[in-house]
């Protein structure tokens, strides 16, 4: 076994070796920038939409230059020093996560792959390309509606929850086993 393959003395692998979570992260960047390419070639930017279910999903190509919800518009290149960033602090704290489990592991996996899935867009287009829109026609014909987003979003979304929920359960595991003590 070479040197570099030995666990830390503390017991952590090095990030390389997250083969779950690599695998993980590296289907959620695959599928995003997939789908990102097909709208791209497919759907005239803020123009263009395919209604697949009338009155409640349609995919657009929108353009963001901003976070979550269209947030800090035009920031697009200091949200992506930003997503670094986060990506290197995740990364390297990571351990302070639940990711000796599965869901960990899953939950980490999404995360990354998300942020770098966005952090793709934000230096190659310099905005994320948004395209999946939930919403609802009102009587008077106006849409309201989810703000659109993609499969790197849907990543980061799905692995914080994750996280959430195994910290919720921790805690209550904490406090089930304080009372039968």
């Amino acid at each position: 076994m070479n040197s570099n393959d030995a666990p830390a003395p503390n017991g952590t692998v090095p990030f390389l070796q997250e083969k779950r979570i690599l695998l993980t992260a590296a289907l959620v960047l695959l599928a995003d920038q997939l789908t990102k390419l097909i709208v791209i070639n497919t759907i005239e930017p803020n123009t263009q939409q395919i209604i697949i279910i009338e009155g409640f999903l349609k995919f657009v190509n929108w353009h963001n230059t901003g976070a979550a919800w269209s947030q800090f518009q035009g920031k697009s290149l200091q949200l992506a020093v930003i997503s670094v960033i986060a990506l290197g602090a995740l990364i390297h704290w990571r351990h302070q996560f639940e990711i000796r489990t599965p869901t960990g592991k899953l939950a980490m996996g999404m995360l990354i792959g998300g942020i770098v899935g966005n952090l793709i867009d934000r230096v190659v287009h310099e905005h994320v390309v948004d395209f999946v829109r939930f919403y609802l026609k009102q009587r008077g014909g106006n849409e309201i509606g989810y703000p659109a987003f993609n499969i790197a979003d849907m990543g980061i979304c799905i692995g914080v929850g994750l996280l959430f929920v195994m910290a919720w359960r921790e805690q209550e595991a904490e406090e089930n086993q304080a009372k039968d003590e």
